[in-house]
């Protein structure tokens, strides 16, 4: 993964150079890796809103399907155990949105996708692949988005960032969300988290505002 950043040593010291950014770290290992979508400009949500084109499913079905969704790069230091965040930057443009109503919705990252039915290509600096499975115990139910916490995001890489999630159909308009902590195919890497200490172990959202 290429990214534009220039790391070089001075006087037993390295120096981080991005663009304008340019700090000064001691000797250490640098990490960089692709990391929640919730953190430029700021962090103004948790959330991640991803629409698509609406898919009808059947009865006490369960449906897989692939969405692209939005990455930033996280540049981190490490020593033994410890790691520090050292830069997060982005290469697509954030937009955000409200899910919900204005009295009781919530502010997401918004991101549109069309909808694959096996591992999509990607630019790799810009996107990843979410594996999302639609699980429906009810009646038919048309679905178009989905809404994920992404404090409990879990992110694998190689040459493309990935996350797997699950949907579990509540009605024809609720839902509840989340992550799977397991890569999409072998062979990939966790990525370092961000929201370590803000995880809850089974942090789940519920979409009571619609499925599309």
């Amino acid at each position: 993964m290429f990214v534009p950043i220039e790391l070089r040593k001075e006087d037993g010291r390295l120096i981080y150079v991005r663009g304008e950014i340019r700090k000064i770290l001691p000797e250490c290992e640098i990490i960089v890796n692709p990391v929640e979508p919730i953190n430029l400009p700021k962090n103004v949500t948790r959330y991640l809103e991803i629409d698509f084109p609406p898919v009808l499913i059947k009865p006490n079905a369960i449906e897989t399907i692939y969405l692209k969704f939005p990455i930033e790069i996280g540049v981190f230091a490490k020593e033994g155990d410890k790691i520090t965040v050292v830069d997060v930057f982005t290469f697509d443009k954030p937009k955000y949105t409200l899910y919900g109503t204005p009295k009781n919705g919530v502010v997401c990252r918004w991101f549109w996708s069309e909808v694959y039915y096996e591992i999509p290509e990607v630019d790799p600096l810009k996107h990843g692949v979410l594996k999302l499975v639609i699980k429906n115990g009810g009646d038919w139910v048309e679905v178009g988005k989905v809404v994920l916490d992404c404090y409990a995001m879990k992110i694998y890489y190689s040459e493309f960032a990935s996350c797997w999630a699950e949907m579990k159909i509540l009605s024809k308009i609720s839902a509840e969300t989340t992550f799977v902590d397991k890569p999409i195919i072998g062979g990939m890497k966790k990525a370092i988290e961000l929201y370590t200490t803000r995880r809850l172990i089974g942090r789940s959202f519920t979409m009571e505002w619609g499925l599309k």
